[in-house]
């Protein structure tokens, strides 16, 4: 069993990501990070999810003990970013109205707006999935010797040269399923299964459900290999017997990264005109794995998402929506609206990439901090477009399939209706998905959107 290199939970490679989450939120870890170095353990986080070789005993007992002394650490910026509803509302000045009467709410989303939902979600996560956890210089690279530069469509290996090929490999084993020659309907991919769980979430407990709801729900519906960073932490602290919300705190170093903000669609979806009560739906999901920034992210997309759903906004009132669920002054808050300002400032966007990198680059990949930047500079540049949006998201590097997925969903959405996606990004999909989530495998785009009208329109 020495042999077995499970990733994101193992102690070793746990404390080496907090030393760096207490850097970015304040925490005075020096000591700590001191006896880390001096017994003898490696500082640099892997961008992978293990380190490859086991570590000794003893470095293994001492990250116990370390990851248990850093939860201790104050760190000054909570007064500015809560967890807790109350405090995040009472910290947003501009919070929008809660539900109006139901004679005065906008007509629900309709079904081809959420088809096209559903199906930008899908091909701005295809799109990004072979480059993901690559280098942005590595991304460039690549689009430029395929001649897909600036990029415009799917990336291919063909024309690719040897040398290139071998310095910049796809992602895992993506090339078999995302890359232009070789797509054949949506492949599985978490950014595509926690939206259909929470589909499965409304329906069996509608949209008052709570966090403890959502964990049974995934103990009895998502299997463990199929979680990844702060939702493998939360599902084995759940198997651990602790209980939400510390199940998004104990022994989570990525408890501000993406990971909620992937699952934030549905409750945007289903929530027309109503960005307020999204982003508290948002809030129930993301506290089951995350704290302060990487559940401000979920809210931030749900808010977008239900602005946009009410059918009268684009896409800079749907993001301007999403920044008054963020405490302005949290990190994210700030983040958001630098990309947005370099957005409208440059023409360019490979240099609006290049100063969101240069500002925020010192924060993992996987954070949700940089990518939500890069996100809100994406749709901004296009102008909501959804051709333009999802190519400057995933061109922009970090965590490309979601933030593809996402500015998909949202431009998606705001095109109204399958039909005025272009054919090139829709067809290689053939109405088909799979995923490991029982009931949902090899269902078609157009099915969902029925289902998730239905959970709009439920009370």
């Amino acid at each position: 069993m020495t042999g077995l290199r499970l990733t994101w939970v193992q102690p070793e490679d746990l404390v080496r990501h907090e030393l760096r989450q207490a850097e970015e939120d304040g925490r005075d870890a020096r000591d700590i990070r001191s006896r880390w170095l001096r017994a003898g353990g490696p500082l640099a986080p892997p961008r992978a999810g293990a380190s490859p070789t086991p570590a000794p005993p003893h470095l293994r007992a001492l990250a116990h003990e370390l990851l248990d002394e850093l939860a201790l650490l104050p760190s000054p910026l909570t007064e500015y970013e809560p967890t807790p509803l109350t405090l995040i509302t009472a910290a947003c000045p501009a919070w929008p109205a809660w539900p109006a009467p139901p004679s005065t709410r906008p007509t629900p989303s309709r079904p081809d707006a959420l088809h096209a939902a559903w199906l930008g979600r899908a091909v701005g996560c295809l799109l990004g999935k072979p480059v993901e956890k690559l280098p942005l210089d590595g991304i460039r690279a690549l689009a430029r010797a395929t001649g897909n530069w600036p990029l415009t469509t799917w990336f291919t290996a063909k024309g690719l040269p040897p040398e290139l090929a071998a310095a910049h490999p796809w992602n895992r084993r993506s090339a078999a399923t995302s890359l232009a020659e070789n797509i054949d309907g949506m492949p599985e991919d978490d950014d595509l299964n926690y939206p259909l769980l929470n589909l499965l979430l409304l329906q069996r407990h509608g949209k008052a459900f709570n966090t403890a709801e959502l964990a049974q729900l995934w103990l009895d519906e998502l299997p463990a290999g199929r979680t990844f960073t702060a939702e493998r932490i939360a599902y084995r602290n759940l198997l651990s017997g602790v209980e939400p919300p510390l199940t998004a705190a104990r022994r989570n170093p990525f408890r501000e990264w993406i990971g909620a903000a992937i699952r934030a669609d549905i409750h945007g979806w289903t929530h027309p005109g109503d960005p307020a009560s999204a982003a508290a739906q948002a809030h129930r999901d993301a506290c089951l794995t995350h704290t302060a920034n990487g559940v401000y992210a979920a809210m931030f997309i749900a808010a977008a998402l239900a602005t946009a759903a009410g059918g009268t906004a684009g896409v800079h009132d749907a993001l301007a929506a999403g920044l008054t669920v963020v405490p302005p002054r949290s990190r994210l808050s700030r983040a958001v609206r630098f990309g947005i300002d370099t957005a409208r400032a440059e023409p360019d966007f490979a240099t609006v990439v290049d100063h969101l990198h240069a500002a925020l680059g010192h924060y993992h990949w996987v954070h949700a901090v940089p990518n939500a930047a890069l996100l809100a500079a994406a749709l901004t540049h296009a102008d909501g477009d959804f051709s333009g949006s999802i190519c400057r998201a995933v061109s922009g590097g970090w965590d490309t399939d979601s933030n593809g997925a996402t500015a998909g969903s949202l431009s998606g959405l705001l095109t109204g209706s399958p039909d005025a996606i272009p054919g090139r990004w829709t067809a290689p999909l053939k109405n088909r998905l799979a995923t490991s989530v029982a009931g949902f495998d090899g269902i078609g785009f157009d099915t969902l959107a029925h289902l998730t009208h239905q959970e709009v329109l439920r009370p």
